[in-house]
């Protein structure tokens, strides 16, 4: 009898571990739950941490991670504008928002991750699609990044996910498209390199004018104060002359007429003056008067 109580007792206390651990789970702070009931949701998703009940075997609670998730996409051959292919290699962050509805659709991270595959590669064909190859490879690509991230979240929240973030990691060129590029890229830098030249050459014809025009007014500015300087001393000379004549008039055309001569009649020249009268008049006496 007291066997068979034991026995009672085990099993029963065994019932009720079982019956606990199908009753009881934690829920990590890296992770929401979703209890299902028979494939149905019975109640909102759980983000709380920590101790949670269900009804055992009844009831099912579905784990999903509230933590950032990576999807890196395998490149993907896009069409450009010009109708150029690229291969483009693209990778997004995303996470889990509303884990009702991740479940209902998706149902798994894997789930998502071929859906997500889909949208990705959709959005990135459609936007890339409107620009040309040169605009992709050359141009900035925060516009095209940003209108890719808001068109793929506006799809994805379908889903109960959410893309933080999408991004192109390289666009590659297939080999005759990147010679195209390349005879592009060249002709674009000789385009800018002649421009380059042009703007050069016309800031040094600018230069060379306004050195010229600068020097011909210092020549001006100079020969104006030479002249100036010139008059004065003219004037100056004029009335040294004056005075010096208003002293000894005699003796001041006495000078003058000497200073004529040394001027008019040359070294070891011969002058015949048949009558030393005149501008001569000096060579015989220098007193005329007494003449």
């Amino acid at each position: 009898m007291n066997k068979n109580l034991s026995m009672g007792f085990s099993l029963m206390a065994v019932a009720i571990l079982v019956i606990l651990s199908q009753s009881l789970y934690t829920v990590s702070q890296w992770r929401q739950a979703l209890v299902v009931q028979l494939g149905k949701p019975v109640e909102p998703a759980i983000h709380e941490p920590g101790l949670h009940f269900k009804i055992p075997f009844l009831q099912e609670v579905h784990f999903f991670d509230r933590r950032l998730l990576e999807f890196d996409q395998e490149p993907q051959e896009i069409l450009s504008a010009d109708k150029k292919n690229l291969k483009v290699d693209s990778y997004s962050r995303w996470r889990i928002v509303d884990p009702l509805k991740f479940y209902q659709t998706v149902r798994d991270e894997n789930g998502a991750a071929d859906r997500l595959n889909d949208i990705i590669y959709s959005n990135i064909r459609e936007v890339l699609g409107q620009f040309t190859m040169m605009e992709i490879v050359s141009e900035s690509r925060a516009d095209l990044t940003l209108r890719i991230r808001e068109q793929t979240n506006t799809q994805a929240n379908k889903y109960g996910i959410e893309i933080v973030d999408a991004r192109i990691k390289r666009t590659d060129l297939p080999m005759e498209n990147s010679k195209a590029v390349f005879r592009r890229m060249q002709t674009e830098r000789d385009r800018q390199a002649k421009q380059y030249r042009a703007q050069g050459e016309e800031e040094a014809v600018k230069i060379r004018s306004k050195a010229v025009r600068e020097r011909e007014i210092l020549l001006a500015d100079a020969y104006k104060t030479a002249q100036q300087i010139r008059g004065a001393g003219d004037a100056e000379a004029t009335k040294v002359y004056a005075d010096a004549y208003r002293q000894d008039p005699r003796f001041f055309e006495f000078t003058r007429t000497l200073e004529a001569y040394a001027k008019s009649l040359g070294k070891d020249s011969t002058t015949v003056v048949m009558e030393p009268t005149g501008f001569f008049r000096y060579l015989q006496s220098p007193n005329p008067a007494a003449r």
